[in-house]
């Protein structure tokens, strides 16, 4: 009996030991997407000198956000500066545009060493942002090889085809 339970165990383990696992490995990533948005927005007293930009269905909150603000035009080229961004202005006045972020919207507001309601229109009228979302798998991965005040080299890195901009 027990070389027949002996006989048995051995050709079962022969038998196990054959099958093997393949295992399906898909490379492709297809919810890691990154996507910017872009608003023009008046700051006033009115508002607070800040606005809400809601991104309509909620990130993930290993996502990573950017923000820029249309500096400049020039020679046709838009000229974007990472936020937060200090102006120093001809009186001494320091001017922030700034922002804070949740999973559901952000928050662009201004700030100031003096009262905001003293600010020209230049720097309070038809602003312009550019807001890149940035999946937190791409942000792990390429974070530490991108100059992330150059927005074109963000909008490069993380493959983002600039006439998908989406406009609100």
């Amino acid at each position: 009996m027990k070389k027949i339970t002996l006989l048995l165990v051995f050709i079962g383990m022969i038998t196990l030991q054959s099958c093997t696992v393949n295992e399906v490995r898909d490379d492709v990533d297809n919810d890691t997407i990154s996507e910017v948005i872009q608003v023009t927005r008046s700051f006033n007293s009115g508002n607070g000198f800040s606005t809400f930009v809601n991104f309509g269905a909620p990130i993930y909150s290993s996502d990573m956000i950017l923000v820029y603000h249309l500096y400049d035009v020039v020679g046709g080229q838009s000229v974007w500066r990472l936020m937060p961004q200090t102006y120093y202005l001809n009186d001494g006045g320091e001017l922030d545009y700034n922002f804070d972020f949740t999973r559901y919207d952000v928050n662009i507001f201004l700030d100031a060493n003096f009262p905001l309601t003293s600010l020209s229109p230049v720097w309070t009228q038809n602003q312009t942002f550019r807001i890149v979302i940035i999946p937190g798998y791409f942000s792990n991965r390429n974070a530490q090889h991108v100059d992330f005040n150059d927005y074109n080299a963000v909008i490069e890195a993380y493959g983002i085809n600039p006439t998908s901009i989406k406009k609100l």
